[in-house]
């Protein structure tokens, strides 16, 4: 990410929802081409994207949230839940190299579930601006840490290691699981 993106964010939200808004992009991107190289490198970006931005948010943009709103429905948990969800698809897309049989459709799986998390996300963003939550501050904070995790790379997820461990599944432990069932029957 060029150093000017990372300058023209002002605050926490504003900064995750342009984040949004260039997932969403690159999904789209995604979507309208039949390119297999293009379809590799937007896959790339977007796994990049998708992992700095839930790092951002589990280390510092849930917790100052979850301090300060009162969240009855449960809101960020289903949250912590979804990102869960999107990185063990993230640690199984960056084992493949795109000329498996599901890498468009796990890619795909992926775009719907983030595009249904960022709606809920947003929904919950003015509730957030309620709060005493220095959206400056905290976007300040969170703007270092992008710069020092661009720099200095990403950990490996608990996720990323679940998927490494099950190696020999092939490009879909759904299918995996369909052929031992069938074997089994």
């Amino acid at each position: 990410m060029s150093e000017s993106k990372l300058q023209r964010r002002p605050n926490a939200i504003a900064g995750l929802k342009a984040d949004h808004q260039n997932v969403k992009t690159l999904f789209d991107d995604f979507e309208n081409t039949d390119d297999r190289a293009m379809k590799t490198t937007i896959v790339n970006e977007a796994l990049e994207e998708l992992s700095l931005h839930a790092t951002l948010e589990e280390e510092l943009f849930y917790p100052a949230v979850r301090q300060s709103i009162e969240d009855e429905h449960g809101v960020m948990n289903e949250a912590d839940e979804e990102h869960h969800v999107a990185k063990i698809l993230i640690a199984e897309l960056e084992e493949m190299d795109g000329s498996e049989s599901h890498y468009d459709a796990k890619f795909t799986v992926l775009a719907e579930n983030v595009r249904h998390h960022i709606k809920e996300e947003e929904d919950m963003f003015p509730k957030a601006q309620t709060t005493n939550i220095d959206f400056e501050a905290l976007g300040e904070e969170m703007r270092g840490r992008k710069e020092e995790l661009l720099s200095q790379g990403m950990a490996a997820t608990d996720e990323a290691d679940m998927v490494a461990k099950s190696k020999g599944q092939g490009d879909s432990p759904a299918k995996a699981a369909r052929a031992t069932s069938s074997k089994t029957d």
